[in-house]
């Protein structure tokens, strides 16, 4: 028997690549064979995957499908179950196009494409894996039979090598100057709601702290939603007190964790949030807005909003900033929720659920 991973699109420092890669790990280990095939390899990790039409799955070979996004290799999986292959999804969350139609009408329709997909794929996949509980409730309202929530495997202790002295030296010295460091990390998208973030910080500024520092870090999707993101910050007059950065090289990242006095989550949707995890295992305060996954992810370590508006946010975070007591007692209980997720424990799960479906499904 084969195990074989399938994932739309396969990138360098990417929370699905770097689950499958360990997955795969994960069954070469147990003598399982196991390759991750793609519709579109980054470049840089181009000797980890191959072209899923390079793929010759066998009736008996089982394959794990990552849901997440559109993509031709939803079709193809399914013409090849017909012919008996057995198809398993480790569904990572699509996000509603609603949040995307105003700024990038393409990736909306791309989102819509992906959420038929995944409708379309319940009759034939026999276990759905999900994230999170959060994901595990689209999975059984879209018909999908035989549902589990298994984690996102994430290995923390990568997060404890050395940042980049360079990087991590310029933003000390901008801390010497005074004022907090707020940081959220992800892409630069709608959903994720980086214009509510720059509301508060900036009503953080005006009544609390006029020194303080806003960075976001994370690739844009959708550029016309970046460009907003840099007039209002504009209009704000923030000045080079926001610093909205691409993606950034792990090591610059992990400087920007060192630096960082407090990470502030404002997203409406997500299936997990791994940055929040990073954030918890750094010891890193997370201010969060009660939604989707991130209640789930923080299980309580965390200061949690019933609503974004500016004025909450900042006085959250300045009440925070200002107990010492309180920040260590959540950033204890945010470790002690990171070790519960720490790759270890999520591994030993996703094995039990994966290989006690598959005895009951009669593979050896």
């Amino acid at each position: 028997m084969r195990i074989d991973q399938y994932v739309p699109g396969f990138m360098k420092h990417d929370a699905i690549g770097n689950h499958s890669l360990q997955i795969r790990s994960l069954l070469r280990g147990r003598g399982i064979e196991s390759d991750i095939y793609s519709e579109s390899i980054d470049p840089r990790v181009a000797s980890e995957a191959r072209s899923y039409h390079e793929a010759r799955p066998q009736p008996g070979d089982v394959v794990i499908y990552h849901s997440s996004t559109h993509s031709g290799i939803a079709e193809w999986l399914t013409e090849h179950a017909a012919r008996g292959v057995t198809v398993v999804s480790d569904y990572h969350n699509i996000t509603p196009s609603s949040y995307f139609r105003r700024w990038e009408p393409a990736a909306a329709e791309s989102m819509d494409l992906a959420r038929s997909e995944f409708e379309a794929m319940a009759p034939i996949v026999g276990l759905a894996m999900a994230d999170s509980q959060f994901n595990e409730k689209d999975l059984v309202a879209a018909g999908y039979a035989r549902t589990a929530t298994a984690h996102l495997l994430v290995d923390l202790e990568e997060y404890h090598r050395a940042p980049d002295g360079r990087t991590l030296d310029r933003l000390r010295r901008q801390k010497e100057r005074g004022g907090a460091n707020w940081l959220f990390v992800g892409r630069i998208a709608p959903n994720k709601c980086q214009h509510d973030i720059i509301g508060a910080f900036a009503a953080y500024r005006r009544f609390f702290d006029p020194l303080a520092r806003l960075t976001l870090v994370g690739g844009a999707t959708a550029v016309r939603y970046l460009r907003a993101l840099e007039q209002l910050a504009e209009s704000l007059e923030l000045g080079d007190s926001v610093t909205i950065a691409d993606a950034v090289p792990f090591p610059d990242l992990l400087a920007h964790f060192s630096a960082a006095d407090v990470f502030v989550c404002l997203s409406e949707h997500e299936g997990f949030c791994v940055p929040v995890l990073e954030a918890m295992e750094l010891g890193i305060p997370v201010v969060a807005f009660d939604a989707a996954a991130v209640p789930e992810t923080l299980a309580g370590s965390g200061v949690l909003l019933p609503n974004k508006d500016p004025w909450v946010v900042a006085n959250a975070v300045a009440g925070l900033l200002a107990d010492a007591d309180r920040r260590m007692q959540l950033v204890a209980a945010a470790r002690e929720r990171a070790r519960e997720l720490s790759l270890p424990v999520t591994s030993a799960a996703f094995l039990r659920i994966l290989t006690g479906w598959l005895a009951e499904a009669g593979h050896r």
